[in-house]
Formats: C-alpha cells, sequence, structure tokens
C-alpha cells in the first residue's frame, strides 16, 4: 500500500506552516485540497500560499484554473490522483492540506460517484426556482427529501443542493445514502488522517484577526478586479466566504463595517461545520495544538511519532 498523510483542520489553525515544515521533514509533496486556492486571482481572501511560503516544497492544485472554470469534488479527485502519482514517481509522500472534508473523504476512500443520465430539463428549473426564490428556498426542498445532506450542505452551496436535488430525481435514491455506502469503502492507501483543532475561543480569535489582515492587504480591490474582469457573482468561486460578503459592500447593500463583521462571522461558522466533519470521519488523530503550548517544533514531532506507528516513515532512532 502507498503511503499518505493528510493534514488539515479548520480555517486558520496553522496549517500551512506545520505543512511546509513536515514535507521538509518527510521527503514530501503538498496538494490542496482547498475550494478556492486553486483559482488564480483569488489570494487575499482564500489566504492563499505565496511562494515565499512554500519554501521551495513543491504544491499542486493551487493557482490552476480560472475563477470561472468548474471545480467540483470529481474535478478534485482526478486532479489530486493525477499528482499523487506524480509525487509517488519521484520516490516522494503526498501530504494533502486543505479544509474540504468531502474532497479528503472522496480521494482516501475512493469514493465512486455514480453519474446519472444528465436530466438538463431538471437541472434548469431547479436554477430558474433558484433564480426566483433564493438558495434557502431550494435547500428547504433538500431538507423536506434528504435532511443528512441538508445538514451537511450549506444552503449558500447551491450547486451541491442542486446535485443532490438532481440525484434523487434521476435515481430515486438520496445521495447522503449513496455517500453512506461509499464510505464503508476501505481506503486503498497506508494513510494518517491529522486533524488540528484548538480551544475555540483561540481559534476564533485567530479567524477574527485573520480577516483584518484580509481587509487591510486589499480583499475589496481584490474582489473589484475580479468583477471587472468579467466574474459573475453567481460563480461558485465566488460564493467563497470574503468574496461574496464582500459584493455586498461593492453593491452597497452593505456597509464596510457589516461586511466585515460577516465575514468573521460566517468564517467561525464554517470552522465550526469543519470541526463536526472531521470528527464524524473514522480514523482520524485529533492533534490539540493547544497541548503542545503552540510549539510548532513539538507538534510537528508528535506527528512524525504517529508516521513512525504507521510504517509511513522509518523511526531513525531504529536504524
Amino acid at each position: 500500500m502507498k503511503n499518505l498523510v493528510i493534514l488539515t483542520g479548520p480555517t486558520a489553525v496553522g496549517k500551512t506552516e506545520l505543512s511546509i515544515k513536515l514535507a521538509k521533514e518527510i521527503n514530501g509533496e503538498i496538494i490542496s485540497a482547498d475550494s478556492v486556492q486553486v483559482y488564480r486571482k483569488m489570494n487575499i481572501g482564500s489566504a492563499k500560499i505565496t511562494k515565499d511560503e512554500m519554501q521551495g516544497v513543491n504544491h499542486y492544485l493551487i493557482d490552476v484554473l480560472n475563477p470561472d472554470e468548474e471545480f467540483n469534488v470529481h474535478i478534485f479527485k482526478e486532479m489530486a490522483l493525477e499528482a499523487m502519482n506524480e509525487i509517488y514517481e519521484k520516490g516522494k509522500i503526498p501530504i494533502i492540506v486543505g479544509g474540504t472534508g468531502f474532497y479528503i473523504q472522496a480521494l482516501l476512500y475512493d469514493v465512486k460517484f455514480e453519474e446519472t443520465d444528465s436530466n438538463h430539463e431538471y437541472r434548469k428549473e431547479l436554477e430558474q426556482l433558484l433564480e426566483k426564490k433564493g438558495n434557502e428556498y431550494l435547500h428547504k426542498m433538500l431538507m423536506e427529501i434528504d435532511p443528512m445532506s441538508a445538514e451537511n450542505i450549506h444552503y449558500n452551496n447551491a450547486k451541491r443542493v442542486i446535485r443532490a436535488l438532481e440525484y434523487y430525481h434521476d435515481t430515486g435514491q438520496l445521495i447522503s445514502e449513496h455517500n453512506s455506502e461509499q464510505q464503508k469503502n476501505e481506503s486503498p492507501y497506508n494513510f494518517a488522517y491529522l486533524v488540528l483543532d484548538d480551544e475555540r475561543e483561540r481559534l476564533y480569535d485567530r479567524i477574527n484577526k485573520r480577516v483584518d489582515i484580509m481587509i487591510s492587504a486589499g480583499l475589496e480591490q481584490e474582489v473589484r478586479e475580479l468583477l471587472s474582469e468579467g466574474y459573475r457573482e453567481d460563480l461558485v468561486s465566488m460564493q467563497g466566504i470574503g468574496y461574496k460578503e464582500m459584493i455586498q459592500y461593492i453593491k452597497n447593500v452593505l456597509s464596510l463595517e457589516e461586511v466585515v463583521d460577516l465575514i468573521k462571522k460566517n468564517t467561525r461558522h464554517f470552522a465550526k461545520r469543519q470541526l463536526t466533519w472531521f470528527r464524524r470521519e473514522k480514523e482520524v488523530t485529533m492533534i490539540n495544538v493547544n497541548e503542545f503550548n503552540y510549539d510548532k517544533e513539538k507538534i510537528l514531532e508528535n506527528i512524525l511519532m504517529i508516521l513512525q506507528k504507521r510504517n509511513i516513515i522509518k523511526d531513525n532512532n531504529n536504524e
């Protein structure tokens, strides 16, 4: 079995810096499991890693699509598998880093996505409903037929809501049931699934500070430029937290102060949902960074011990 490391956790917990240290330590390369960092020109709002921060470590699935190109779990899985093959060919270890739990699950357990007959008429019907009645109306439709999916899919993620409704319409099966069946899959990898966590108050404080930094770094200008280049606000990429709220300021719907508060609130809620997802996953190892007094070296040492126990890396002391 090929070795695979996953380093994840809620937004702003400190994955980026630690992932670089880990990659250097274990001869690894990084594949991003982030649904916004994949897009070019969306740097500030996605807290995208910079070239300098990469410190020479190869990264995949960052800056590879334009904001109007489609990106979903199927595309992620295909691109990630391609990147993993490339990394394995070099004799290195792939490290999946990012907070999109659904993407990680699909890759780790080789989740199959049964293709339904594309019923464009029904999809158009749903898209028209979305336009007329909004995200919450469609989400309520999903809640009535598939409460489990509705709980897992945020109402702002209209594309996934439509996909779940469409799947039920075409197959008569709930997409949550299909996903549950797929979750019973055994992983084809020898893996360590590491989830960083922190005390809620500290995490929320980091999130709030990060949003303030994004505003100072020019998030408003970044969004204005995207809109001026013709990237529409209804694109999936533009539904990312930070982007959709800032558009409300640009359209004079909300004040800047209201937008900043809303970005902070939505990011905190997102972090909470991420943790709920990761805790429900099987075979995860939770690493509470506060238990190591936020000492990155001690956290790294702990991770290396876990990887040695899983036979992902060798124990140098026993060589």
